[in-house]
């Protein structure tokens, strides 16, 4: 079964919820809180749209345990988890800590697979590749959007030269939504394709190991939640997501 998707929600190490990066900080506290709505919302719909792919990924290989439980959905309250998904990241915020969850794990029945091992790799593949293909649709959607309107031109280049947000207008907005969107969905995707369990990284390369070898690398499983949060505190996955995050900047503001 593909793993238990796990969402960071900030890269910095304090664990508060990310603009985009300390040089373009937005300090109007209006602001900030429609910002932070933003995130919440992107970060809502990037995990609703990973836990559908793999729902819907296994019911195409044969196996409709997710279905029948109605997760082939883009309703989000199918795919929350009490905990992982509310309580722990607001815990970790009030203890200012590095801000992680999770949401429900899509059940699969291996012996409901044609092949598992190769089955089981593209269900967990589904999640971060539809997740790129969000992010793919909502930033091509931004460059239209910059291309047809010089006010969202002047919009985005002011808010990248100053970080000051004056007199927001709803095609602003909406812009600076699909934003957050590219951003959470991008990162979404490459930290659950890191090859450690339980995260969909580790499904990919357990489809592409031979089985001898894949038995091997899935006795690290029981350690795996340790090894991922030692990666989030030690800021490696900041150093991976950083690069490409410079880039979507790059493309949306300048």
């Amino acid at each position: 079964m593909p793993g238990a998707e796990a969402f960071p929600i900030s890269p910095f190490p304090d664990g508060r919820a990310f603009f985009f990066s300390r040089r373009y900080a937005i300090n109007d506290g209006d602001m900030s809180i429609l910002i932070i709505v933003f995130q919440l919302f992107a970060l809502l719909f990037a995990i609703t749209v990973h836990e559908a792919a793999h729902s819907w990924a296994a019911m195409k290989k044969g196996d409709l345990t997710a279905y029948s439980m109605g997760r082939v959905s883009l309703n989000p309250l199918v795919h929350i988890d009490l905990f992982g998904t509310i309580i722990m990241p607001v815990l970790l915020v009030l203890f200012r800590m590095p801000v992680f969850g999770w949401a429900k794990p899509v059940p699969v029945n291996p012996f409901n697979l044609k092949n598992p091992r190769r089955d089981n790799l593209w269900i967990s593949f589904a999640g971060p590749a539809a997740n790129l293909s969000a992010a793919f649709g909502c930033l091509l959607l931004i460059v239209v959007l910059k291309s047809l309107s010089p006010d969202v031109q002047s919009f985005l280049r002011n808010l990248g030269l100053s970080s000051q947000v004056s007199g927001l207008k709803p095609l602003g907005g909406l812009v600076l939504l699909l934003f957050y969107v590219v951003l959470i969905n991008t990162y979404l995707a490459v930290f659950n394709m890191i090859p450690v369990p339980p995260l969909d990284g580790s499904g990919v390369l357990m489809g592409l190991l031979p089985p001898e070898a894949a038995y091997k690398y899935d006795k690290i499983r029981p350690y795996g939640f340790l090894i991922v949060i030692g990666l989030i505190y030690l800021g490696v996955l900041g150093f991976i997501i950083r690069p490409i995050q410079d880039v979507i900047i790059r493309v949306v503001f300048l």
